[in-house]
């Protein structure tokens, strides 16, 4: 690692944060507000292309303009010695792929981690910006729970957001080398991006949903041994939703497989629609579970088990009520007695009573119909 630069611009250096495609991120402070600061100096491959550097200027104007506690702040793009300098919110914690690597997320810690990545989602398509690249290492969770989403550097403005060549992507071109950086990126691309094929907004809502997976199971959706197999799993295979943990509820469960749908006319089309069943099944009775596999599996069956034992249930306790209204004093017998009798048609003189402790059965019958018995 090359050593920190004293000062970049008029912010002294601390130390290096971190590097990627995009560059590489110092902590800094302002001296002049007394905050600190992360400073991005952006490679010189994107500095250095007037186009590239244009446009990159005004996808950064538009993240300034977004104003949402999840989305980490925007102050500026300077110019300091021929170098261009992004100036960010400087969020303290871990990232999310740091979390991540100490195990599986518990399930209300996931739930409320997704629904806030949900919200910052959502904060930047309705200001018109897509992320393209949104990973673990890309979202920070600060020491209070709050989370962060952060490193726009691939983000595109909704209109005519289109990719002509996989190639193009700054995370693949300028880390060519370090396997773990493109397998991470093109672990949370979504087929439409992984093809080169024009994206939209749900782009960013198949990204989610590797991530939310991921919380949850504490493992990647989509990985493989090199780059090539792990765009092909995107491109071909389905995640094993059988390593979801058994305390996932069923709201989730849909939520995820919606997100990940290959085909994007069929995916979830509004991120805003996960943070609200996200919100939904935290509300939840006590996190409601799901069924199981084999019930899941036979739908029908499980309907008319569920109709018969509805059906038993009312009947029990419509057959307690008559007993009680009947019987309203009766004791339960200690033991079970049968009487098997045949009578006559009922009329006007005979009559059937049982005694109010159900032991005794009486039976009136006329001496007219006596004599016809007898006949």
């Amino acid at each position: 690692m090359s050593a920190c630069p004293p000062t970049l611009g008029p912010y002294p250096v601390e130390r290096e944060l971190g590097r990627g495609g995009m560059g590489v991120v110092y902590l800094a402070r302002d001296p002049r507000l007394n905050r600190p600061l992360a400073i991005k100096v952006l490679p010189d491959a994107l500095a250095l292309n007037p186009e590239s550097l244009a446009r990159f200027e005004r996808e950064a104007k538009l993240l300034a303009s977004l104003n949402h506690p999840n989305v980490a702040t925007i102050y500026g793009v300077e110019d300091a010695g021929g170098q261009r300098l992004l100036v960010l919110e400087y969020v303290p914690g871990d990232t999310l792929a740091e979390r991540i690597a100490r195990g599986p997320l518990p399930l209300d810690e996931a739930l409320d981690i997704g629904r806030q990545i949900a919200s910052a989602i959502e904060a930047a398509h309705d200001g018109g910006v897509i992320h393209r690249d949104l990973k673990p290492g890309n979202v920070k969770i600060t020491p209070d729970g709050k989370v962060k989403v952060l490193d726009f550097g691939l983000a595109k403005g909704s209109a005519g957001a289109s990719e002509a060549d996989l190639a193009d992507s700054p995370t693949l071109t300028h880390a060519g080398t370090m396997a773990g950086v493109i397998l991470g990126t093109a672990g949370y691309m979504s087929p439409e991006q992984a093809r080169g094929k024009p994206v939209d907004r749900r782009t960013d809502i198949w990204s989610f949903g590797c991530l939310l997976y991921e919380l949850r199971t504490g493992r990647r959706a989509f990985k493989g041994e090199t780059l090539s197999d792990t765009i092909g799993a995107i491109l071909r295979d389905a995640p094993d939703w059988r390593a979801l943990p058994s305390d996932t509820p069923a709201l989730v469960r849909r939520l995820l497989r919606r997100c990940l749908e290959n085909d994007p006319a069929r995916r979830l089309r509004d991120i805003g629609d996960a943070s609200l069943e996200i919100a939904e099944a935290l509300a939840g009775p006590a996190l409601e579970t799901d069924v199981p596999a084999q019930a899941a599996a036979a739908p029908g069956a499980m309907r008319w088990m569920t109709w018969a034992a509805s059906l038993v249930v009312a009947a029990t306790i419509t057959g307690a009520g008559v007993w009680w209204v009947v019987h309203p004093a009766a004791t339960l017998p200690l033991s079970v007695r049968r009487l098997s009798m045949v009578v006559p048609t009922f009329n006007a003189q005979s009559g059937l009573a049982v005694s109010r402790d159900g032991t005794k059965v009486v039976y009136r019958e006329s001496r007219q119909e006596l004599d016809q018995g007898n006949r």
